[in-house]
């Protein structure tokens, strides 16, 4: 894992389009939130953006957030947020979003103030759900929301760190 550069933009905007729209997450690729999934220089100015690597190649990418940042959905005081994460469908299934997670959690703990990991996930995103419960995320139903003027749910889903 290592920060996004200028150089990464075009493969983390083709990973995460593929992944979320192959995924059937959304079926229109012109779909507004799949606009905002493929806007890698916003979203690099607002948040910090990470990529995974394979072999040299960037496999993977997520964001990360912490409470009144601008890509911050839900994450309160103490907690580190993390948002969009990708894998390229090349490669899925092989432990790439495992580790990931796993090392977002460990950066987590490095972090002083930071005493919990939170997300969202699509309540039909049920594969995603099952890696974040076993690494030790509970669901948090009393913070799921909907998206506005969308048809999407969205679950909450936290680790504490110990």
């Amino acid at each position: 894992m290592r920060r996004v550069t200028e150089t990464d933009y075009d493969d983390v905007r083709r990973i995460t389009r593929d992944a979320y729209v192959g995924a059937g997450y959304f079926e229109d690729p012109n779909h507004p939130y799949v606009q905002v999934l493929t806007d890698v220089e916003h979203r690099a100015a607002h948040a910090e953006v990470w990529v995974a690597e394979l072999g040299g190649a960037v496999v993977g990418s997520v964001a990360i957030t912490f409470e009144g940042q601008r890509y911050t959905d839900i994450a309160i005081a103490g907690e580190l947020e993390f948002r969009m994460l990708a894998v390229d469908p090349a490669v899925q299934r092989g432990g790439i979003g495992r580790r990931m997670v796993e090392w977002i959690i460990g950066y987590a703990r490095t972090l002083e103030g930071i005493d919990a990991v939170s997300l969202t996930s699509g309540s039909n995103m049920v594969r995603a759900h099952g890696l974040y419960e076993s690494l030790g995320f509970e669901r948090v139903p009393s913070r799921d929301w909907w998206v506005p003027d969308e048809d999407i749910h969205l679950w909450v889903f936290r680790l504490a760190l110990q």
